[in-house]
């Protein structure tokens, strides 16, 4: 055992299973911390992430607290002062987990000149994904743009591996602090307790990840294949939010999976969602301008619209269109939303609208609580035509048949946006089809006319795509 104080510097893996870093520390130390660095900068634009980080930084502490490892939180307005500052004494090692973004990777970089120069151990370890983010290229040596081709090579590699590693964590003797001065947890709230909605429909734990993943691969999994696209119903795992900030490692989902005896379609349309992940991971490295703009350059000339009020209209649910407004709230209250919604109000900012899909990802980043930046870019790049394997610039989601396809009794729609449960069924995804006035219902009044004609909208974006086809 060294007898220097073992650092484990924590960002998105707030878990004990498969935390390699905090596993290597533990064995390798007698004295073992865990560091968190708050930095404000990061989750300004974050703000419903910073509800979960409170609440996982509690969780976190109390389960290490009873190997006797401490966390610490230390808000800092960068990485590098904190680090700059603690290698002033060199009586430490560091080790944490990648985090497979670039600035995160470059700063990997940086810091490890920095403790190299200063003379102090460190190890870096494999972060939150199947495989590298640069492991997986095609055999020219060139990164995919196409997802079948990815994740065909990318399963066959991860499979070929020897991927069922434990990582157990020894408990230390005693409890030790390396910092002087720390935050309490309550810094990272947001200063207005509007965040206390959320405790109705999660609990950030690690736990929590672990026992959802199980019972969605018990009761729900052989049904994803068709449920997955229902948002009045539990067809998906919603163990997103758990991913982001690490609670639970994709390694041991994709354990879990396999224990399935039957691995019908609802297996392999779940596991292929876990390789969308791995290929937004893959573009974001191989291709970081996507980070700051459109892949494919010809969107650059693209001629968006703005509009304040329409984009306004559509970020608190009132465009008058039914299954978007009910997205756009589930999203409002919950911090979380259905992934074919998703789809269709991200169809319906970008195509509809014609507003910029920056807008809706920044909006998307404020207010889930499973933002990750692969994940969030890519998928808007992947609705707006922009990115790598996008959808084609013709597919516009009708916002009416999406309605009426994936909500037929609109449970959905009338959860969400209550003002419309006493529609007749054949009017609750055009309620402006409906001449009379109901109980508690009047356009215009008890609920938005739509902000804009679905046809009209529609041959409006065909030419703004086709302008840039020339």
């Amino acid at each position: 055992m060294k007898k220097e104080i073992g650092i484990v510097w924590l960002r998105e893996d707030f878990r004990l299973l498969k935390n390699e870093a905090l596993s290597f520390a533990s064995k390798n130390h007698d004295q073992v911390s865990v560091l968190y660095i708050y930095k404000e900068s990061i989750f300004s634009k974050r703000k419903s992430q910073k509800w979960w980080l409170y609440k996982s930084l509690k969780s976190f502490k109390k389960n290490l607290s009873k190997l006797n490892i401490n966390l610490e939180l230390i808000k800092a307005d960068s990485y590098k002062e904190v680090f700059e500052k603690m290698s002033k004494n060199n009586n430490f090692s560091l080790y944490w987990n990648k985090v497979y973004e670039p600035k995160f990777l470059d700063f990997d970089d940086k810091l490890s000149k920095l403790l190299k120069l200063k003379s102090i151990n460190f190890k870096i370890f494999k972060g939150n994904l199947l495989n590298e983010s640069n492991e997986i290229k095609k055999i020219d040596d060139t990164p995919f743009k196409v997802f079948t081709a990815f994740w065909r090579t990318a399963e066959k590699y991860y499979v070929e591996k020897e991927f069922n590693r434990k990582k157990d964590i020894k408990p230390n003797t005693k409890k030790i602090s390396f910092f002087k001065k720390t935050e309490d947890f309550e810094t990272v709230l947001p200063e207005k307790n509007w965040y206390k909605k959320f405790e109705n429909y999660w609990d950030p734990s690690e736990e929590e990840a672990l026992t959802s993943v199980r019972n969605f691969i018990k009761k729900d999994l052989s049904n994803y294949g068709n449920n997955r696209d229902i948002p009045g119903i539990t067809g998906t795992s919603k163990i997103s939010p758990y991913l982001a900030f690490g609670q639970i490692h994709v390694e041991t989902i994709w354990e879990e999976c396999q224990k399935v005896k039957n691995k019908g379609i609802g297996y392999r349309k779940y596991i292929n969602e876990l390789g969308w992940r791995e290929f937004s991971h893959s573009l974001i490295n191989y291709f970081p301008e996507m980070l700051r703009g459109n892949l494919r350059k010809e969107f650059n000339n693209f001629p968006w619209s703005e509009n304040k009020n329409l984009l306004n209209c559509w970020k608190k649910g009132v465009t008058g269109y039914p299954i978007v407004d009910a997205g756009m709230r589930e999203l409002n209250e919950t911090g979380w939303m259905h992934n074919r919604v998703r789809m269709i109000v991200a169809s319906f900012l970008v195509k509809h609208l014609r507003i910029h899909w920056k807008e809706g990802e920044k909006h998307f980043r404020n207010c889930l609580h499973d933002f990750n930046e692969a994940n969030n870019v890519a998928g808007w790049q992947w609705v707006a035509g922009s990115g790598a394997d996008a959808a084609p610039y013709f597919r516009i989601f009708n916002p009416i048949l999406q309605g009426e396809k994936f909500d037929k009794e609109g449970k959905y729609v009338k959860k969400w946006v209550p003002e419309l449960e006493s529609i007749p069924g054949e009017f609750l995804h055009k309620p402006w089809e409906l001449k009379v006035i109901t109980k508690n219902f009047e356009l215009g009044k008890t609920y938005p006319a739509p902000i804009v004609n679905h046809q009209e909208a529609r041959e409006a974006a065909l030419n703004a795509f086709k302008s840039i086809k020339k």
